[in-house]
């Protein structure tokens, strides 16, 4: 038998009992100790510069993150919110009749379907599919719990169409900084002039809505609406027509534009008789055109100068009355009489104007039976009305007393430090909080005067067309005094 020969392993290399001392880890521990540190510190710079947006630019702040995060919310506490507001419908007979024969738990309450999530620029737009049994009213009186429970700035809800609610919800104060959108539309008589609570572009149309009352406090912005509102007639080809009771100071400015202008109460009398007459004889014109025979077509038959031919139809009219309440004001027998013939021209203007092509828009701080006869007549009459702030609540019912109390309420409340806010409602009793752009009057008279070209020649008003000023405005420079003589 041989030997049997034990073979010496080689040596094997001993590593080291503690890990911490292995070759390279020490670097790795680093290199990992300083990406963390990197994202913290990225994490830090995100956080602080989405709270410096949502501080400084709320818009820019909603589109780069509030979009995401409050889609997010919205979906998650869906089914938690509905249930809490009462937005919910108890399970049909057949899913209860199902859970018993399966014997599986009783099914739960379920809320609306969601039909859509849209993202705005200013907001979401949810749109719900009612269960049965449902109403949008129950909707529209629970905006407040939904804005509250969906960390939202503002809550508004309308019915699209039967069984289709739209929740239209804002993730920011609009209202504190306004900024229109870079594309509106202006079409016919509609301009925009405010921006809404909901985001949403606030117009006057005139064709839909002939005549408006906008009543407001001192400093209330009321004058920077109708500022607004000039600055966008002002491109359209329209004949601009003013009564501004103050001497004149916020129209004549604007006169460029203007084809005809009363500054006193005796002006303003004999002006709104010439446009009574020149709404008889528009009328006039339109009975002799509109020859109602069997040979001619429905859509040629016409009440109103938007059916004329162009070279019949007759420029329309839009009339600003400033500071209404010194038109209604009287001291003499004398002065009573001129009070009667202007309420008396302006209650027919609002009545019988609109086929003729003649819209109103009244301005004043009150407006109220207490200015005398034929003033309620003549407020039933303004289908448009805005309040700006108001300093008691008898002003804001004279505006929305007779249309909604919640209107009332909403105008009582406005802050005085943020001019240009305002109630927007109109006959139907439907309301919108508003707030124009600010509109300096340096910026109304450019556009005013870069537009003075549209300003149509009316004959019948040539006695009012505001003239030329006769002085220079250009600055003199002041002669130097001479040094006295020793």
């Amino acid at each position: 038998m041989g030997e049997r020969v034990q073979r010496t392993e080689a040596p094997r290399h001993q590593l080291p009992r503690d890990r911490r001392h292995l070759p390279g880890r020490g670097r790795r521990q680093a290199e990992g100790g300083l990406i963390v540190t990197g994202t913290a510190i990225g994490l830090l710079v995100v956080v602080g510069l989405a709270l410096l947006l949502k501080w400084r630019r709320p818009a820019w702040y909603w589109l780069a993150f509030g979009i995401a995060l409050a889609a997010l919310r919205v979906l998650i506490r869906y089914a938690s919110v509905m249930d809490a507001c009462g937005l919910t419908v108890p399970p049909s007979r057949l899913r209860l009749a199902w859970a018993r024969i399966a014997h599986r738990p009783i099914p739960a309450s379920r809320p609306p379907r969601i039909l859509s999530l849209r993202p705005t620029r200013t907001g979401l737009v949810l749109r719900l599919g009612l269960r049965p049994g449902q109403d949008a009213f129950d909707f529209a009186a629970s905006t407040d719990r939904l804005r509250h429970s969906f960390t939202m700035q503002g809550v508004t809800s309308r019915e699209i169409k039967s069984g289709v609610v739209e929740l239209r919800m804002t993730g920011y104060d609009v209202l504190k900084r306004v900024q229109m959108p870079a594309r509106v539309i202006r079409e016919g008589l509609r301009i925009p002039v405010a921006l809404r609570e909901d985001g949403e572009v606030h117009y006057r149309d005139y064709r839909q809505v002939p005549h408006a009352l906008n009543l407001g406090a001192t400093e209330s912005g009321k004058s920077v609406y109708q500022r607004q509102l000039v600055k966008e007639l002002a491109a359209l080809d329209v004949a601009l027509v003013g009564i501004d009771c103050k001497e004149g100071v916020e129209l004549y400015p604007l006169a460029r534009r203007f084809s005809a202008l009363a500054d006193n109460a005796d002006d303003a009398a004999d002006l709104l008789d010439v446009l009574v007459e020149r709404m008889a004889a528009t009328y006039r014109i339109v009975r002799r055109e509109q020859r109602i025979s069997s040979d001619v077509p429905d859509a040629e038959i016409t009440a109103d100068i938007w059916g004329l031919p162009d070279h019949l139809r007759p420029t329309p009219i839009v009339l600003l009355v400033d500071e209404v309440a010194e038109l209604s004001l009287f001291a003499n027998s004398a002065e009573k009489k001129r009070r009667e013939r202007i309420v008396t021209a302006l209650v027919r203007l609002v009545q019988l104007g609109r086929a003729a092509g003649i819209y109103v828009e009244i301005c004043g701080q009150r407006f109220g039976s207490e200015l005398g006869d034929g003033i309620t007549m003549l407020r039933a009459q303004l289908t448009g009305r805005t309040a700006h702030r108001v300093n008691d609540e008898a002003s804001a019912k004279m505006a929305f007393g007779d249309i909604s109390p919640d209107a009332v309420v909403a105008a009582t409340q406005i802050p005085a430090n943020r001019p240009g806010t305002a109630v927007a409602g109109d006959s139907t009793g439907g309301w919108v909080r508003i707030r124009a752009p600010f509109t300096s009057l340096r910026q109304a008279v450019n556009v005013c005067n870069a537009n003075a070209h549209r300003t149509p020649d009316l004959p019948e008003l040539a006695p009012f067309r505001p003239l030329p000023p006769t002085v220079s405005l250009v600055k003199i420079p002041a002669p130097t005094e001479a040094p006295a003589s020793v």
